[in-house]
């Protein structure tokens, strides 16, 4: 299904599809294991891209206060698990990095879009936060994210559930 269009997105109110990736270290990271607190699902598109390593920044440098909330913050990119761990080693990442390699959650989030850059229409992720509450349901999402603040703005999201 990678090369067509995505399910729609998800929207506050409606249940988190579930899913089960890989993530960096190996592990299966299953989004169902995680009620019980919130979750930051961040969609993003390419490891070792300058925005892409802002944002897993933010998220890393904000860490330490989303777990005193208990949120877990997990980041998704087609990315292979080997790619993800390259860049959690050069960065010093402190955030779950997980494979959709098929792009079948990217779909099912309604993030897998049809993008345009130099004139060329290609397939890709398109950069979406998810804030899941504790009983699984959607609570916020951020469209097309633009990194400068947005770690501290889902931080706030989190402290007010």
């Amino acid at each position: 299904m990678s090369d067509t269009m995505s399910a729609p997105r998800p929207q506050p109110g409606q249940p988190a599809p579930e899913f089960s990736l890989p993530r960096d270290g190996g592990e299966e990271v299953q989004l169902s294991a995680h009620l019980g607190a919130p979750v930051v699902l961040y969609f993003y598109p390419r490891d070792d891209t300058s925005g892409c390593t802002r944002q897993a920044q933010g998220f890393t440098e904000l860490g330490p206060e989303f777990e005193l909330l208990g949120a877990r913050v997990l980041g998704v990119s087609k990315d292979t698990v080997g790619k993800h761990e390259k860049f959690r080693d050069k960065y010093a990442l402190k955030v779950a990095l997980l494979s959709d390699a098929e792009s079948d959650v990217c779909e099912r989030y309604g993030v897998w879009v049809e993008k345009k850059m130099y004139g060329k229409t290609f397939m890709g992720i398109e950069r979406t936060t998810f804030l899941i509450d504790a009983g699984g349901k959607i609570a916020k999402v951020w469209p097309k994210v633009k990194v400068a603040g947005h770690a501290g703005e889902v931080l706030d999201a989190v402290r007010a559930l």
